[in-house]
């Protein structure tokens, strides 16, 4: 398909859309308040002077962009800074964590009525477009009006490669949108320019070099003291499929270990009820954050069904599963709670992140397991060998936290087009920032 040809379906398709929307409100999963957004029609003003527009689709990308957002906020505040994303999920987030005065929006469907109307209001002076998120309308629409775009972040998988191959001469008109592409690894950068991207660099994920998750003291507190000193691990960002696995894992380590308090955050919250279920039927009991249920000793798991307290949960451990490995999902990002002081241990399934495994595992920062079994025996091992773990605990520490320089590198492919939109300004390290 042709992206004239795309422009004509979802002009032809525009009731159909509509409907699709509707029935995305009705289920929740639009913002009643703000759902005008979805058709372009903004709903705060326009600051004067000089607008740079980041796309990040949902949580994962929109998280990955607030280190770079809050220096571009810091060093050059004459430039407005505009973020969208498409998720419910991802504007709660970002609503408690953004830089005072940087505008959240919900991006418009891509429709081309729709996405006129949202750039005839914003008038961005740069695109910052996110990972591999392409939505031929807005981005056809972006290269027709001549406005400097990047590609930040980006990550092409072996799955979307294949696919866009089969439409070379749609995918090398959305690259040709970009004035450059910025590749999280030397493979996605490979494979942006087999599918015609022109400019490309590989400067990291910038997902990295974000500071720590923060959590609030109060609650922090409050669970360290009902949790006393009791033997715990966290499986995080789990997903179908890995409770259970998690579940059985934990019934093998309260052989040795009675008193265990296994902790799982899902990746999506939503999936809570049905992941009560699944633990409720491992025979312990189970307290559920949402419900402001409480650990006693009683409780064999709690259950953190809630948004944005990830790096509360990591706070309360020094032990972390990966989930989304033990599917073939890919793993979620390890560096998180590596940066917070955990121990990693994942499944065999981290294809999103095999140069940052294998920079873990060539330090003795984590470890595999792939059944039950192995993950009880690598997180008993832990929770009984104290130098054990705190020397996984310094090695993930250190693989972390020499990752800050990638947004320095990022800044140094940016700051040109910076200075276009606005004079520069003395640049200032994400190193000296923190000092």
């Amino acid at each position: 398909m042709s992206i004239a040809a795309y422009r004509a379906l979802t002009w032809a398709t525009g009731p159909l859309i509509r409907r699709y929307l509707q029935r995305r409100l009705d289920a929740g999963r639009e913002d009643p308040d703000r759902f005008a957004e979805r058709f372009g029609d903004a709903s705060e003003s326009r600051p004067a002077g000089p607008l740079v527009w980041v796309h990040a689709s949902s949580v994962g990308e929109s998280l990955s962009m607030l280190s770079l957002i809050e220096r571009l906020h810091r060093e050059r505040p004459e430039i407005a800074i505009l973020i969208t994303s498409g998720t419910v999920s991802s504007a709660r987030i970002l609503e408690n964590r953004l830089p005072q005065g940087v505008i959240h929006q919900f991006v418009p469907v891509d429709r081309m009525s729709w996405v006129r109307r949202f750039l005839d209001h914003w008038r961005p002076d740069l695109v910052l477009w996110v990972e591999s998120e392409f939505w031929p309308g807005v981005l056809s629409e972006v290269k027709s009006r001549a406005i400097p775009a990047m590609l930040m972040n980006a990550r092409i998988s072996a799955r979307s490669w294949r696919g866009w191959r089969r439409a070379p001469w749609m995918i090398r008109r959305i690259l040709a949108t970009f004035d450059l592409c910025m590749a999280q690894t030397e493979l996605d950068a490979e494979r942006l320019r087999d599918l015609g991207a022109r400019n490309v660099a590989c400067p990291g994920n910038l997902k990295f070099a974000a500071e720590p998750l923060p959590a609030d003291p109060s609650a922090l507190a409050t669970l360290e003291t009902s949790m006393a000193a009791r033997p715990r691990w966290l499986a995080f960002s789990t997903h179908p499929g890995e409770e259970e696995t998690i579940a059985a894992a934990h019934r093998i380590l309260t052989r040795n270990l009675p008193d265990i308090l296994t902790m799982i955050v899902p990746r999506h919250p939503a999936r809570g009820a049905e992941i009560e279920k699944t633990l409720a039927e491992a025979g312990d009991a189970v307290a559920v954050r949402s419900r402001n249920g409480t650990v006693s000793g009683m409780t064999g798991f709690l259950l953190a069904d809630t948004m944005g307290e990830l790096g509360l949960f990591f706070r309360l451990t020094d032990i972390a599963f990966v989930g989304g490995s033990l599917v073939p999902h890919g793993g979620q990002n390890p560096i998180e709670p590596a940066r917070l002081g955990c121990a990693i241990v994942h499944g065999p399934h981290m294809e999103n992140f095999l140069a940052i495994e294998g920079e873990l595992k060539a330090a003795g920062a984590s470890a595999l397991a792939t059944s039950p079994e192995e993950i009880a025996r690598e997180v008993g091992t832990l929770l009984s060998n104290a130098g054990q773990r705190q020397r996984r605990v310094a090695a993930a520490r250190s693989v972390a936290d020499g990752k800050f320089s990638i947004l320095d590198a990022v800044f140094s492919h940016l700051d040109p087009a910076l200075n276009r939109v606005s004079p520069a300004q003395p640049i200032q390290s994400s190193r000296d920032a923190r000092a």
